[in-house]
C-alpha cells in the first residue's frame, strides 16, 4: 500500500499513511525438497514498517501501536497490505496465503478504507489466518472467538509458535486449527527435554483432527530431518528461501491446495453439558456430599504446570463459590491454561486468575453443576442436574454422569464455552 505522506515521525504516521509493506516466505512440502527444487504450497506474509525508521521491524512496530491504543487498526492495515500484494501479484487460489492476526483485532470492525481489499481477498484468495498461542495467556476467549470468526469468513486457522507456550496444548482442540505450526525451538533443538511432550500432544491432536503439522525455522538439513521425524509434512525457513517479494512466475503456478481445511466439530446448538452427556451416558442419583470428592478429584487434575489443562465449572449460584473454593481455584489458576467459573451474581474476577461469567436468573445452566477438565492427554467431566430439594445443603440431590471419554468431554466443554465465547 502506498503511503499518503512521506513524512514519518511517529507510529501514528505509519498507521495513518498505511505505510507498511509485505514480504513473503515460501511454505514447502518437506518430502519434495532437494538442493535444486521443492514444491511450494503457500506463502507466509510478513510485515515490514518504513525502512530506516524505528518501526521497520514488526515487533517494535506492533509494540508502539499497542502503546498508542491502535494495535487492532495496525493489524487490519497489515493484513490488507498482504492481501493487496498477493492479489496484485496474481497469487493462484490453490496456493495458500498465511497471514498473521492479533485475535483481539478480529473482533474490531475493519476500517472502511480497507474493507474493499478484505472483501476482494475473501473472494479470490485461499487464506489461513495465523494466531499465536501466546494470546492464550492474555485473552483465551478472544482466541476462540477469533477462530470462529475466521471459519465464518471461509478462512482456515493456524496456531502459531506451538511449543513456546505450554497452555496451547489444552486449548488446541477448541481453536481446532487446520495447521499447527511447530515453534522453531522444536525444529532446531529436538533433544530439548520438553520437546517430546509437546510433539506427542500435537501429533495426537493432528491424528484426531486431520490437521497438518508445519515446522518453522528449518535452516539446515539437520533441521529438516528433525521436522520430518516429528511428523511435519510442511515447513518454512532459510533452507528453502528467505522472505522477499513473491516470485514473478507465481501467477502461473497451478497450486495443489495441499493445505486442507479440516471439518470443525458440530456446534453444541445451545445444549448444556448435562444435556449432551446424559444423552450418551447413563445417569445416577447422588447427594452433593457424595459428588464433592469427584469434583475435587477433577479439580486436582488441573494442577499440572508441565501440561497446563483447561478448567471450566458452573456452580449455579455465586453462594456456592465459597471463599474456600475461591482459594482453591486461585491456586489452580497458577497452573491451568484457563480457569472459568459460571454462576448467578458472579463478578468477572471472582478470584485472582479466574474468569467469572454471571448467569441470568432464568438461565438453563443455573440448574447444573459442572466441572470439566481438559488437558493434552487427560479429559474428565462431572455433569449434574439439581433435583431442587429443600433441606441441608450437602444433602441436596442431583442426577449426574461422570465421563472420561475424551470426545464426549470435549463436547461438554464446547457446550459450556458457549456461555464464555460469544457466537
Amino acid at each position: 500500500m502506498e503511503g499518503r505522506t512521506t513524512i514519518i515521525r511517529t507510529v501514528d504516521d505509519v498507521i495513518d499513511a498505511r505505510a507498511v509493506t509485505t514480504v513473503f516466505q515460501p511454505i514447502v512440502r518437506l518430502d519434495s525438497w532437494n538442493r535444486r527444487r521443492h514444491e511450494v504450497v503457500g506463502y507466509e506474509a510478513l510485515t515490514r514498517g518504513p525502512a530506516g525508521t524505528p518501526w521497520e521491524e514488526p515487533l517494535p512496530l506492533f509494540e508502539a501501536a499497542a502503546g498508542r491504543g491502535r494495535l487492532a487498526e495496525l493489524d487490519w492495515v497489515c493484513r490488507a497490505a498482504a492481501y493487496r500484494a498477493a492479489l496484485d501479484a496474481g497469487l493462484p487460489f490453490g496456493v495458500t496465503l498465511f497471514v498473521n492476526a492479533e485475535p483481539a483485532a478480529l473482533g474490531v470492525p475493519c476500517p472502511p478504507d480497507l474493507a474493499p481489499t478484505i472483501l476482494d481477498a475473501q473472494l479470490r484468495l485461499r487464506v489461513v489466518v495465523e494466531m499465536t498461542e501466546r494470546a492464550i495467556g492474555h485473552d483465551p476467549s478472544a482466541l476462540l472467538t477469533a477462530a470462529e470468526a475466521c471459519r465464518g469468513a471461509g478462512w482456515g486457522v493456524a496456531l502459531d509458535d506451538v511449543g513456546a507456550e505450554p497452555a496451547s496444548l489444552s486449548v488446541m482442540p477448541f481453536v481446532h486449527p487446520d495447521v499447527v505450526k511447530l515453534d522453531q525451538y522444536l525444529t532446531q533443538r529436538p533433544a530439548r527435554g520438553d520437546a517430546a511432550r509437546v510433539v506427542n500432544a500435537v501429533v495426537a491432536y493432528a491424528e484426531r483432527a486431520g490437521a497438518v503439522l508445519l515446522a518453522e525455522g528449518v535452516e539446515t538439513r539437520e533441521h529438516l530431518d528433525a521436522a520430518l521425524g516429528m511428523g511435519a509434512t510442511l515447513g518454512q525457513g532459510w533452507l528453502f528461501d528467505r522472505p522477499g517479494p513473491l516470485p514473478p512466475d507465481v501467477r502461473t503456478r497451478p497450486g495443489s491446495a495441499t493445505v486442507p481445511f479440516v471439518v470443525a466439530p458440530a456446534s453444541p446448538g445451545g445444549r448444556t453439558p448435562y444435556e449432551l452427556v446424559a444423552a450418551r451416558r447413563p445417569t445416577a442419583e447422588a447427594t452433593k456430599r457424595m459428588l464433592l470428592p469427584l469434583s475435587h478429584y477433577l479439580e486436582a487434575r488441573a494442577h499440572d504446570p508441565a501440561e497446563p489443562p483447561m478448567l471450566l465449572a458452573s456452580f449455579q449460584d455465586a453462594r456456592h463459590f465459597t471463599p474456600a473454593t475461591a482459594r482453591r481455584y486461585q491456586a489452580l489458576a497458577r497452573d491451568a491454561s484457563l480457569v472459568t467459573v459460571l454462576a448467578t451474581e458472579l463478578p468477572s474476577a471472582p478470584a485472582q486468575g479466574v474468569r467469572g461469567i454471571a448467569l441470568a436468573g432464568d438461565d438453563p445452566l443455573r440448574g447444573e453443576w459442572n466441572v470439566i477438565v481438559v488437558g493434552p492427554h487427560f479429559a474428565g467431566a462431572l455433569v449434574a442436574r439439581d433435583l431442587a430439594d429443600t433441606g441441608p445443603e450437602e444433602q441436596r440431590r442431583f442426577t449426574y454422569a461422570l465421563t472420561y471419554d475424551r470426545d464426549l468431554v470435549l463436547d461438554a466443554a464446547r457446550a459450556l464455552l458457549q456461555w464464555v465465547v460469544p457466537t
